[in-house]
């Protein structure tokens, strides 16, 4: 989740415009009589880390991809290596994980540093005062109000109360400047939930209510995705709209009609985007979620309905048996909402029970610009790709708030799924990613065996008319009849050890549950099996990790991969015994 607000506009200067409204709000609401304690106080449902916690108490500040060592530091003397790290720091996130010790060192911490950003950021300045970051700290705020204010005296209250009141009237003000989606979804829970929580600010969550139900039924579609397509990022939405659903029930409110049918349409939306060990597919810069946060909101949400047949927020779910593949069968996001999307189309991700085998290497965003761009390409996905292209190109960098993207600017203008015999187990996808340039269209079919042990897929690249072929010959006589490079890859879980076998006409993948799976192709290419990383949040670096790739040259109009993935050995009685194969179907 990033605090960072999108904008456009030349050098900024929309930003820069919204950054001086919000200053200007700022000191409105610190004219304000302030709230003098609770109305109600909703229980406190945000997570956090144990581990992370004992952390940043033993002075390991691990924000946004960068590790500072700070003994003895206040979490606001430390050094801002990026714009992202102090956003993170900004949005008090940290507090669930100290609240998650629990202990008198953590709490001192909490208020030492709570009480800090008062002192020096409560006036309206730094780069909190955002709408979407002052929710997300208001959230924590209120959350573990004991924690931070246990043993403290009548004066510590009424600041931090006053704190409180300015950051929910600044809210009230500037929470429409915030960008559609997470963003804004963030901004008003946080107002909605300080609106509640505060003694004589109820007026102000009416009016938040009304605009959070507007946007639940605009910026959540009727599939129940998001524009982003990111899953993680639905999980995040999903999980405000319950605290907000939650606060307003125990302040004897009923939620409007429009953001109890959101968690209805998300609900399902998720399962299907879930693979057997619990995780979430790693698509559009999402990760797989924290550990137990997506069946915890699930089962919050009330929400019962199984995933849908059919596409779920542009992906496709095959599975059965053990074995779920979770794949990417829509055209990618579009304008602002592809400021982090990847070019993933038709790439999947495999997981065996509790073992994720097939993946994509997943966000490099917190790993600095050259990874994040790195992640993106289609060589970083489980898909086919022409050397030295992506289905989808990016374009210039622009200006978004106080930090720069850049757009997916040419994605495939099609790209479709038709369901074979059985659509749970067997589909047929394809896309035009690489006409413009190639005049190639990528189709790929997959089928699972019904008992899960065996995938078959099939590449085909071709030139599928007469303006595509001639398309296709213009190119390949530029290339002086070498041929169109391409590979299919196969990124794997650092966890599976590979290796080449059958004199390297196979591949044979070990998991640590005691799995063994075999990789064998039937086509014109070469095998090998090269480094990969792994990208994920909360580590230092990327993982080293292998991939398997299939390389070839195409000739004429038209070639097609054939390749198994097949189960040679179970996982041994004894694990199955112990370790459940699924999470409860919540």
């Amino acid at each position: 989740m990033t605090g960072t607000r999108q904008g456009t506009g030349s050098n900024g200067m929309r930003g820069r415009w919204a950054g001086t409204l919000d200053r200007l709000a700022v000191l409105r609401a610190a004219r304000a009589r302030p709230a003098t304690g609770f109305a109600s106080h909703p229980e406190p449902r945000t997570i956090g880390s144990f581990a992370r916690g004992r952390q940043l108490i033993a002075g390991n500040f691990l924000f946004a991809g960068y590790l500072i060592e700070g003994p003895g530091l206040k979490i606001w003397d430390l050094p801002m290596p990026d714009p992202s790290f102090e956003e993170e720091l900004q949005g008090c996130t940290w507090l669930d994980d100290l609240a998650a010790v629990g202990d008198r060192a953590a709490r001192e911490r909490a208020q030492d540093w709570v009480f800090d950003w008062i002192a020096r950021y409560g006036a309206g300045k730094g780069p909190g005062w955002t709408p979407e970051l002052t929710g997300r700290r208001l959230i924590r705020m209120i959350n573990h109000a004991l924690l931070i204010l246990n043993g403290r005296d009548r004066a510590a209250s009424e600041l931090f109360f006053r704190a409180l009141s300015q950051q929910t009237l600044f809210l009230a003000r500037r929470w429409h400047s915030a960008a559609p989606g997470l963003p804004r979804f963030e901004a008003l829970t946080g107002l909605i939930y300080a609106g509640l929580a505060l003694s004589g600010m109820d007026r102000l969550a009416g009016p938040a209510e009304e605009a959070l139900a507007r946007d639940c039924a605009s910026q959540i579609d009727a599939t129940g995705g998001i524009a982003t397509r990111n899953p993680e990022e639905l999980l995040e939405v999903f999980t405000l709209l319950i605290w907000a659903a939650d606060a307003l029930t125990a302040a004897g409110r009923t939620p409007a009609e429009a953001h109890l049918a959101a968690i209805a349409r998300i609900a399902p939306t998720l399962r299907a985007l879930r693979h057997a060990d619990g995780g979430l597919a790693r698509f559009h810069g999402g990760g797989r979620g924290a550990e137990g946060r997506l069946d915890t909101a699930l089962g919050a949400s009330g929400a019962r309905t199984p995933a849908r047949p059919g596409l779920a927020m542009g992906f496709a779910r095959l599975h059965a048996g053990r074995t779920t593949l979770i794949l990417d069968a829509a055209a990618p996001p579009q304008g602002e909402a592809s400021a982090n999307a990847h070019a993933s189309t038709l790439a999947f991700e495999l997981t065996s029970g509790r073992r994720p085998l097939i993946v994509n290497c997943g966000s490099g965003r917190l790993f600095g610009p050259e990874w994040a761009r790195a992640g993106r390409a289609t060589d970083s996905h489980s898909t086919l790709a022409i050397e030295g292209y992506s289905s989808s190109r990016l374009g210039p960098e622009r200006r978004f708030g106080t930090a720069t993207r850049t757009r997916l600017d040419e994605t495939p203008r099609e790209v479709w799924m038709r369901p074979e015999s059985d659509p749970t187990r067997h589909a047929l996808f394809g896309h035009d990613g690489y006409v413009p340039t190639h005049g190639l269209t990528h189709v790929r079919e997959l089928e699972l065996s019904p008992d899960g042990r065996t995938l078959r897929g099939e590449d085909t690249l071709g030139a599928m008319t007469t303006a595509d072929r001639k398309r296709f010959d213009t190119v390949f006589e530029r290339e002086g009849m070498r041929g169109i490079a391409f590979q299919v890859r196969f990124h794997l879980h650092p966890d599976v050890d590979a290796a080449l076998d059958m004199g390297g006409w196979a591949v044979s993948m070990a998991l640590k549950s005691g799995e063994i799976w075999v990789f064998r192709f039937d086509a014109p290419v070469d095998l090998s099996l090269a480094p990969s990383v792994y990208l994920e949040k909360g580590r230092l670096r990327p993982r080293a990790t292998q991939q398997i790739v299939l390389s070839g040259r195409l000739y004429d109009h038209a070639v097609q991969i054939g390749w198994t993935l097949a189960k040679a050995q179970d996982t041994p009685a004894a694990i199955r015994d112990t370790v459940a194969d699924a999470p409860i179907d919540l």
